[in-house]
C-alpha cells in the first residue's frame, strides 16, 4: 500500500482521488496553477504545490515540474486522473526513471493505443471495421480541405492526442471548416502539447456503445 499519492491533475477527477486515497488511509498531494490556487482538490488534498501559471502547457502539462514536484513530497506513486499527461508515455518513463510508480497502463501500451491515429492504425491491420477516415495527420488546411470535399461533409476533426471531448469539432458545411480546422488545433495545443489532428467522416446519430476493459 503506498503512503503517499500525488494526484496529477485538477477538478472533479482530482478530488475523487483525494477521497478515494482518504478512504485508504493514503496521504495526498495536489498540484494546481497560479488560477487554481483556492480549487476544492487544493483545500482536500493534505499537502499542494504550485506548478506554475495558467495555461496547461505552463503548468499540468509540465512533466519536469510534477516530477520535481513528486520528489519533493516523497510521494512513492503518481496518479494522472483522465486527460493531461494520463496518456503521455513519455511521463510514465520519467516518473520510472525517478523510482515513482505511475498508476496506470505501461508506457509501451500508451504507444500503441494513447494516440487516436495510432490506434485506429492497429484497429485497422487488426481488420477492426472503424469509421472512414485519415491514418496520419493532416499537415495543413489545404490538405484537410481537399480531404473533406473527398469524403464529404459533415465531417468530424479530432485531436491525435485528445481526449474528454477537447480538440474536437463537427463540421457540417464547407465554410466552417477553416474555423474549425484553426480551433482544433490550438485546443489539442493547449489541453495535450500537441496539435496533431485527424479527419473522420461525421456519423450522424450514432449510437455510442462503449465496452470497459480492465486487466491487471
Amino acid at each position: 500500500m503506498f503512503r503517499k499519492i500525488l494526484i496529477a491533475n485538477r477538478g472533479e477527477i482530482a478530488c475523487r482521488v483525494i477521497r478515494a486515497c482518504k478512504d485508504l488511509g493514503i496521504k495526498t498531494v495536489a498540484v494546481y496553477s497560479d488560477i487554481d490556487r483556492t480549487a476544492l482538490h487544493v483545500r482536500m488534498a493534505d499537502e499542494a504545490y504550485n506548478i506554475g501559471p495558467p495555461p496547461s502547457s505552463e503548468s499540468y502539462l509540465r512533466i519536469d515540474r510534477i516530477i520535481d514536484v513528486a520528489k519533493k513530497s516523497g510521494a512513492q506513486a503518481i496518479h494522472p486522473g483522465y486527460g493531461f499527461l494520463s496518456e503521455n508515455a513519455d511521463f510514465v518513463r520519467e516518473a520510472q526513471r525517478n523510482g515513482i510508480v505511475f498508476i496506470g497502463p505501461p508506457p509501451e501500451a500508451m504507444e500503441a493505443m494513447g494516440g487516436k491515429i495510432s490506434a485506429r492504425k492497429i484497429a485497422i491491420d487488426a481488420g477492426v471495421p472503424v469509421v472512414p477516415g485519415t491514418i496520419e495527420p493532416i499537415k495543413d488546411f489545404g490538405q484537410a480541405l481537399k480531404i473533406a470535399r473527398d469524403y464529404g461533409f459533415p465531417i468530424m476533426l479530432k485531436a491525435s492526442a485528445g481526449g474528454g471531448g477537447k480538440g474536437m469539432r463537427l463540421v457540417e458545411k464547407e465554410e466552417d471548416l477553416r474555423s474549425a480546422f484553426d480551433t482544433a488545433k490550438g485546443e489539442a495545443l493547449s489541453a495535450f502539447g500537441d496539435d496533431s489532428v485527424y479527419i473522420e467522416k461525421a456519423i450522424v446519430r450514432p449510437r455510442h456503445i462503449e465496452i470497459q476493459v480492465f486487466s491487471d
